[in-house]
């Protein structure tokens, strides 16, 4: 419907008549991807659950867990298909746990989403974006699951693995009596500052004695006196898994703010108990406990990040490390950089031997590969080898493939010889080759540890461990398990053991459609439409080729952008089997003029991605010297114009009439602009330009010295108008004497007013609107009409009902506003009300002459506003506008500075990442209420909220026109961007507001594609231009580089000559973002790769970039005045609450009466709760 409303009208010539119209492609959603090389899944970050996947994967990682919870079947738990029959007993925190498990088992996917179970938390967006503490979150998700499991076979399932006992004794020195208390624990809190580590914090818990003397005496209850008494603490009983929270945090009471203990504290990988415990006569084994999960805390006290260390006891991942290579690898490496073992059938052969059954799935081939001689097949032999499915199948005489494909073996007369071969010839390569990689053949001896961070999984060494005893990155939790609870031989390397037979089925179900999405994914991100348009089937005339038949001139082909332009010209020849001799492929485009060449591609071995051959693009299959017998031309130099000229038609025998005429007319763009009079046989005259986006529609003559110009140097584009007067009509001017103004032929919509005043310099021009839009009506009051009593009035056919009504309560005099209007029929009685009273008389085909009735009484209102169903949500819309971001979706009364749009007022408030300017500032218009489902999808909600009264005020073509943001704060805050994706999913909330942001074309943002608003800075000016969206793919990292490339593209400057930097309106600050050298890290030995999301940007949609041009300005300031200002007020606002807690502390004790208030106030902690329900 909307297909070509940007196009523009060539009134002679259809715009692109040629060419094929252009689709917009929606972008795949892409699918997961598989586990990397350690065959572990992590988890995915909601924004701020790093401390929730620590825990998780620490779960998950202790098997004896797991499994107690795998155990819960259907029967005790219920099922998640019924959790929202409120008659079911649904236990909902565990399903959602076992199936999280599930999937971190079984699952092909690199990282598991924990929204399922965030929800059965009853947590909402805000909870998801918010820090907490993991060793809060410990505590509160066991007292869940205990609650959750009541009345079923796990009700004790936390007690008996995490439950332990700790005696507090007093003894009495006098008559030795002893007072005890027992009290149970989930974890041991011991403390960080002034003690070197676990050990000797333990032994000062529970070895030490505290002596009550002298003024501390101790009131004995067996003695009734106050006496000498020792106090100590012992543990009485021991759980399996003990859980160690370190005292990181402290409270500095001199300067009233928290900071983090950052010293060096130790922990054993191993620990013995028995000092520690009440009962010491058991063997050392049974207080013996090995470390598996150490949770690391990155930051300060107000924030940070946590990933965890974990031991894989069950040997579940693949504990393989990718920058060590053993001798074989590297003596392997130097032969093949010899060229001593380049023959990819030898390696083949020697991969093959090495199973068991010589048979192998093709895939894992191809990683074998990658394995042993550290470079992909696609690297290193695809060029010259093709494909590898497609190089077994040409050597069949040694390989067997499998009918479909899937799987390939030697053959069994080839395997002997084979090895035979490889061993006379070169037995060190063969041993090489049939070598066992590192880590493997020591696997039994060595433990597997791993760094889970979020969604990445590495694998590291034990000794990697101590590297967090100390540092802003340190140990914050630790979990041990006793070294008598050994595994089962059954579960080692065997993710599917003791998983419940639903969940492996959903898993292998799942599994099966992972692998069909990213097929179709493959597909579809990689296939792409070229349209080829056939040399032999066009002409070249007037300029530019034209087909001879539109059926048999251009034909579309789908083709794998992966492919080689060599590949592409052998599918083009059997395509067009009829071609013959030599064949070229070039890029063209429809131009309004017609088709044109432009550069020839050359290269077969490039593939088109890297030719940059885009989707939809037009390929010209030629013989590369002419079409139809005539030598095209081709390049950007000479395209074709298709220019509009205007004048006087020609009657009979070459007498000029008064008629202005317009035709369209053909020339290169370097062709002279004199050659128009040679195009039209006119002999000399006079060359007039027109600028369409001139409000005076006034014309510029070139003069005679400029006629040796090109069209592109006089800026002449497409649809241009060129006025010619011939010099032999000098007589008879086209224009006045200012030569102002000229009526064309395609000004049909307006009437021309020539004001004749009594001198020439007065003399004005105006257009006025012929418009016919308004209605004369009828009305009376009452139903009983009596002849003439009828009053007048004349309205626009764009009022409202509502608007309409007051202005005939007005005229007639009648007070109150319980009225309504009916339309009278044709019985001369009242009719059917007006019930919409935002509806325009148009809407309601009101005509001209037509009789309304004024009738007493208030209508009632709508159903919608007396219904609420369940599951619908009643969602306030805002129209949202940057202020200085042009486009064609202001309403009337905006571009005319009328006043605001009847929605409400205009607040004009900064918008998040704005620089403040005058064009970087936001309008917020409230528009109205929408009820939806939450079941609906984003796409309906713009939908709905385009029929909003208010809305009429703007012209929007269609939902796909629109941006949709949460507003928190009276501003935008975060983007909702997948049109067909429920808002259930989105989480909205009962109290969420959506604004809606207009664009001047439709949007399909993909899941890596991330909306900046970059402005640029105005050379010697303290100030910004106004704000342009920047769409950023992030596909390739979120580096500080790939976005200085992105927005040097954009800006058409070199990346070395501009600047950019990050606004942070919250602090009126500007950040540069640059490629910044972080520390090295003493483990890795490499440097950290730098991530715009993480800090110190925190980079997201909707931030405002600002970009500096370096060839005028080289400072290194972005600020403006305006952040001066700002700063300024902070800095007042500040020194204020500074003085105001100096005072509340002075009140408050004395002690800190001369102590500074915190440099900068921190937002309020919010706790952190799980809603369960009653189970009981």
């Amino acid at each position: 419907m909307f297909g070509d409303l940007f196009e523009e009208d060539y009134p002679s010539v259809p715009y692109n008549q040629y060419g094929k119209g252009k689709k917009l492609k929606t972008k795949a959603l892409e699918p997961p991807a598989p586990r990397e090389f350690t065959n572990l899944s992590g988890i995915r970050n909601q924004g701020g659950t790093c401390y929730l996947n620590s825990l998780l994967q620490t779960l998950h990682f202790t098997p004896e867990f797991r499994e107690a919870l795998f155990s819960l079947g259907p029967e005790e738990l219920g099922s998640l298909e019924d959790k929202d029959n409120p008659d079911a007993k649904v236990r909902i925190i565990p399903l959602q746990l076992q199936r999280l498990f599930a999937q971190l088992l079984l699952l092909d996917q690199e990282a598991a989403s924990t929204a399922d179970l965030t929800d059965s938390f009853g947590w909402t967006s805000n909870e998801e974006m918010r820090q907490h503490d993991v060793q809060e979150l410990n505590r509160i998700l066991f007292s869940a699951l205990e609650t959750s499991l009541v009345g079923t076979s796990g009700h004790d399932l936390i007690n008996r693995l995490y439950h332990g006992t700790i005696v507090n004794q007093i003894v009495c020195k006098e008559c030795k009596n002893v007072s005890e208390k027992q009290e149970d624990f989930l974890d041991l809190t011991v403390a960080v500052k002034n003690v070197s580590g676990l050990e000797e914090a333990l032994w000062n818990m529970y070895v030490e004695e505290e002596v009550f003397d002298c003024d501390n005496l101790y009131h004995c209850g067996t003695c009734d006196r106050l006496v000498k008494a020792a106090k100590s603490a012992k543990l009485r009983k021991l759980p399996p898994f003990l859980t160690v929270s370190l005292l990181r945090f402290n409270f500095d009471f001199v300067k009233c703010e928290r900071y983090k203990e950052t010293s060096c504290y130790t922990f054993p990988l191993r620990i013995n108990l028995k000092p520690f415990c009440e009962q010491s006569e058991l063997d050392d084994m049974d207080y013996t406990y090995d470390l598996f999960s150490v949770i690391v805390h990155k930051g300060g006290c107000y924030g940070g990040h946590y990933h965890v260390y974990i031991k894989d006891v069950d040997r579940l991942g693949n504990w393989q490390f990718q920058e060590k290579k053993s001798k074989s690898d590297v003596n392997l490496k130097d032969r093949q950089n010899e060229g001593e073992i380049d023959d990819p059938l030898m390696i083949l052969k020697a991969i093959l031997l090495q199973e068991e059954s010589n048979l192998i799935p093709v895939d894992q081939l191809g990683q074998k590969l990658l394995k042993k001689i550290g470079i992909s097949w696609n690297k290193k032999y695809r060029k010259q080898h093709g494909p590898l499915r497609k190089f077994l199948e040409l050597h069949s005489q040694l390989f067997l493939l499998s009918s479909d494909g899937s799987t390939v073996s030697l053959l069994k007369n080839c395997s002997l010889q084979a090895e035979l071969s490889f061993q006379r010839n070169d037995p060190e390569v063969f041993k090489t080759l049939t070598s066992e990689s590192p880590g493997l053949n020591d696997r039994t001896s060595c433990p597997h540890w791993f760094d889970i961070n979020d969604s990445k999984v590495q694998p590291i060494q034990e000794k990697d461990i101590e590297q967090q005893f100390q540092g802003k990155e340190s140990a914050y939790m630790l979990f041990y398990r006793k070294s008598q609870l050994q595994r089962p031989p059954e579960a080692r390397a065997n993710p599917r053991y003791r998983v419940p037979c639903h969940l492996l089925n959903e898993m292998d179900a799942a599994n099966i459609e992972l692998q069909r999405k990213r097929a179709e994914y493959d597909s579809t991100n990689n296939d792409f439409e070229l349209h080829l348009h056939v040399g032999p089937h066009y002409h070249f005339f007037n300029g530019a080729l034209h087909p001879v038949s539109q059926t048999e001139s251009v034909w579309d082909l789908t083709f794998d952008k992966r492919k080689t332009l060599g590949d592409l010209r052998q599918s083009v020849f059997q395509l067009l089997d009829f071609w013959e001799g030599d064949m070229v492929l070039s890029i063209a485009k429809c131009l309004p003029a017609g088709l044109h060449v432009y550069q020839t591609l050359d290269g077969d071995d490039l593939t088109l991605c890297e030719m940059e051959i885009a989707d939809e693009e037009d390929i010209f299959v030629w013989n590369g010297v002419e079409v139809g017998g005539i030598q095209i031309p081709t390049g950007s130099d000479c395209e074709p114009l298709l220019l509009n000229v205007l004048h006087l038609a020609t009657r009979g025998e070459g007498e000029k009439c008064q008629q202005l005429t317009e035709s369209p007319q053909v020339f290169p763009s370097n062709a002279e602009v004199g050659s128009v009079f040679t195009a039209l046989a006119i002999p000399v005259g006079a060359i007039f330009l027109s600028s369409t986006e001139c409000t005076n529609e006034g014309w510029t003559a070139i003069p005679q010295e400029d006629w040796r110009k090109t069209f592109r140097e006089q800026g002449l584009t497409n649809g241009s108008l060129v006025l010619i007067q011939d010099s032999s009509n000098s007589n008879n001017s086209l224009l006045t004497k200012e030569g102002e103004w000229i009526t064309t032929v395609n000004e049909t919509n307006w009437i021309q007013v020539k004001n004749l005043c009594q001198s020439e310099s007065e003399e004005e021009h105006v257009k006025i609107p012929a418009t016919a839009n308004t209605l004369f009506l009828f009305f009376a009051v009452g139903s009983d009409i009596q002849p003439g009593t009828e009053m007048e009035i004349i309205v626009e056919e764009t009022i409202t009902v509502r608007d309409c009504l007051k202005i005939m309560l007005e005229k007639s005099g009648l007070p109150g506003d319980t009225w309504h209007l009916r339309k009278m029929d044709w019985c001369y009685e009242a009719g059917e009300p007006l019930c919409e009273e935002d509806a325009t008389l148009k809407e309601l085909m009101i005509c001209s002459g037509d009789t309304l009735l004024l009738i007493e009484g208030q209508l009632p209102p709508p159903p919608s506003e007396m219904l609420r169903f369940q599951g619908f949500l009643k969602v306030p819309i805002w129209w949202y506008q940057p202020r200085g971001c042009t486009g064609p979706w202001r309403s009337h009364q905006d571009q005319t500075n009328g006043p605001p749009p009847p929605g409400g007022a205009w607040g004009a408030t900064a918008t998040q990442g704005a620089p403040g300017d005058t064009y970087a500032e936001a309008s917020l218009c409230y528009l109205g209420d929408i009820e939806i489902s939450e079941d609906a999808t984003l796409a309906e909600l713009k939908s709905q909220a385009m029929t909003l009264p208010s809305f009429s005020e703007f012209v929007i073509p269609s939902p796909t026109f629109l941006r949709a943001w949460t507003v928190e704060s009276r501003r935008p805050s975060r983007l909702l961007r997948i049109n067909q994706q429920q808002l259930r999913e989105y989480k909205l909330g009962r109290r969420t507001e959506i604004c809606l942001e207009p664009l001047q074309k439709e949007e399909n943002l993909g899941p890596q594609d991330v909306l900046l608003r970059t402005q640029r800075r105005l050379p010697g000016e303290r100030a910004y231009g106004p704000p342009v969206d920047l769409v950023w793919d992030t596909a390739r990292g979120w580096t500080a580089g790939a976005l200085q490339r992105q927005v040097a593209d954009c800006c058409s400057l070199p990346v070395e000559k501009i600047e950019i930097a990050k606004y942070f309106p919250e602090k009126f600050e500007w950040l540069p973002v640059s490629s910044w050298s972080q520390q090295t890290s003493k483990r890795k030995k490499k440097k950290k790769q730098e991530n715009l999301q993480g800090a110190p940007y925190y980079l997201k949609d909707g931030d405002t970039i600002g970009i500096k041009n370096l060839l005028f300005e080289d400072d290194g300031d972005f600020s403006t005045v305006r952040d001066d200002a700002g700063k300024e007020k902070q800095k007042q606002l500040a020194l204020g609450r500074k003085k105001s807690q100096e005072a509340l502390c002075g009140q408050s004790s004395s002690a800190v009466s001369g102590a500074e208030s915190p440099g900068r106030p921190q937002r309020p902690e919010a706790s952190l709760s799980i809603h369960v329900g009653s189970f009981r």
